[in-house]
């Protein structure tokens, strides 16, 4: 068999979700391969989440977080090395110039080499650090105002930094090809590999990840100091991620669009749309009593259960017996967000109405459950909620973000993001019309069938790994 080194983040097989859902599919359909999966994880000792096929030969967990006590003492010698090297590395986070990918290249990988003979933990605490981070800021930041950063930026700065490279102290997996599914962090050993033995990289995208991150990072607690570093590193090695790849497959156009703008060579991309077993997904064969919406997918901001409520409430108006059954699990830390959901359930006087399920065993039941299927998120790749819903022959309500409207086309209905009134006419469009549900559910199940199954994307990954591996010419200019 040939090795395929599978690089994840936050995703397979220590839970689920859509990207996990594609990597059990992936793993599954190419029994010839054995897969070593490296998994980063927030921290402790995670539990795998998925019954593991036999070809999953090994799975190496690298935690982002913990183990923050006992950090190691750094010697003098090993003090000295990394100082000119850290003042390279930090300064590239805050280059835009034209050069500035291949600067942050160079400094990357001497920051790997350090951390694979010294501890990278230990050197970037050290108070010759927090120093050049400071003199680094100075140079280029305002230094004054409030906006101007401290001391405890610095320190808070460095921490979060630390975390995020923890992966490059791991030694690195040796195989044929290092599939990354996810851009960014999952990225950095698939580096370490390609810099240690001349492993080719397979990038995978199913969203924009820089894009999620300038997201997430815009309401996160860190100040401006912090979040010009971070996203730094973000954009600097999502970028050298697609100079380095020997072949791009995004999810779907939409990304591919993305990717090019942020320097991806478009002679190495080759769309692989995301599929569905439609045996799986039979078409259903009735609908509930009372008129229904259902959701599926994690209890997660990105989903924007919000605007989802809010256009409840207005289809409430309009049909009063009407009900909305969200479907999906609350991830680790997501607590506050589901609670903060079901107060404006309440608050919009829907909470008796709409109903927060859980987790389903059969994620079929939830499409079954509705009349129509809703997809409210402001990102998203090319969502497996979408096709399977299509599948099954229900009509979908979903926001035009990612590969959506790729995948509905004409057989459902697209709205804007964060637009409640035009995500509730639209849901009251469909809940009226029997007929336009009928015949829009049974375009969306062909549309699958044609164009998104699991044996179509198997089979190209198939081609592509084998490729990869007798380092021949890539696959170029289609989209499978």
């Amino acid at each position: 068999m040939t090795g395929i080194a599978l690089m994840t983040e936050g995703t397979y097989p220590h839970s689920f979700g859509g990207v996990s859902v594609w990597c059990d599919q992936l793993v599954r359909g190419m029994a010839d391969y054995d897969y070593h999966v490296v998994a980063l994880v927030g921290g402790g000792d995670p539990r795998v989440a998925w019954e593991l096929p036999a070809n999953v030969a090994s799975v190496t967990a690298i935690p982002l977080w913990g183990g923050d006590s006992g950090v190691p003492r750094i010697g003098r010698a090993a003090r000295a090395r990394f100082r000119p090297l850290g003042h390279e590395f930090l300064s590239s986070l805050l280059d835009r110039s034209d050069t500035a990918v291949a600067r942050f290249g160079v400094a990357l990988r001497q920051l790997f080499e350090y951390a694979q003979q010294d501890s990278l933990t230990a050197a970037l605490r050290t108070d010759d650090t927090v120093r050049t981070l400071t003199e680094i800021w100075h140079d280029h930041l305002p230094t004054d105002g409030p906006a101007a950063p401290t001391l405890f930026d610095a320190l808070e700065c460095l921490q979060l930094l630390e975390h995020l490279l923890r992966p490059l102290s791991a030694r690195p997996v040796r195989a044929a090809v290092s599939h990354c599914v996810a851009n960014g962090l999952a990225v950095l050993p698939a580096l370490a590999a390609r810099w240690s033995y001349g492993t080719p990289i397979l990038l995978t995208e199913h969203g924009i990840y820089l894009r999620e991150r300038y997201l997430g990072y815009r309401v996160s607690p860190y100040r401006w100091a912090t979040k010009a570093m971070v996203l730094g590193l973000f954009r600097q090695l999502c970028s050298l991620a697609y100079l380095e790849a020997s072949q791009i497959t995004p999810g779907n156009m939409y990304n591919q669009r993305w990717e090019e703008r942020l320097g991806a060579d478009h002679a190495i991309i080759r769309t692989v749309y995301n599929g569905v077993e439609p045996d799986h997904f039979p078409p259903v064969e009735a609908e509930p009593e009372a008129p229904t919406v259902s959701w599926a997918g994690r209890v997660d901001p990105i989903k924007d259960i919000e605007t989802l409520l809010r256009a409840f409430a207005l289809v409430r108006q309009r049909i009063p017996d009407a009900r909305l059954r969200l479907f999906g699990g609350t991830p680790a830390g997501g607590q506050a967000y589901l609670d903060r959901c079901r107060a404006l359930a309440d608050q919009l006087g829907v909470g008796d109405c709409a109903t927060f399920e859980g987790r389903v065993d059969n994620i079929r039941d939830a499409y079954v459950a509705g009349h129509v299927v809703v997809l409210s998120s402001i990102s998203e790749g090319f969502p497996y909620t979408v096709i399977e819903a299509m599948t099954c022959g229900r009509p979908c309500v979903a926001t035009d973000v990612g590969g959506v409207a790729e995948a509905i086309g004409e057989t459902g209905l697209v709205v804007p993001p964060r637009d409640p009134d035009a995500m509730a006419e639209a849901c009251v469009t469909l809940l009226g019309d029997p007929e336009l549900r009928t015949r829009m559910g049974a375009e969306a199940r062909q549309r699958v069938l044609t164009y998104f199954t699991l044996d179509q994307a198997i089979t190209t990954f198939g081609q592509l790994y084998r490729a990869l591996a007798a380092g021949e010419p890539v696959l170029v200019g289609a989209k499978t």
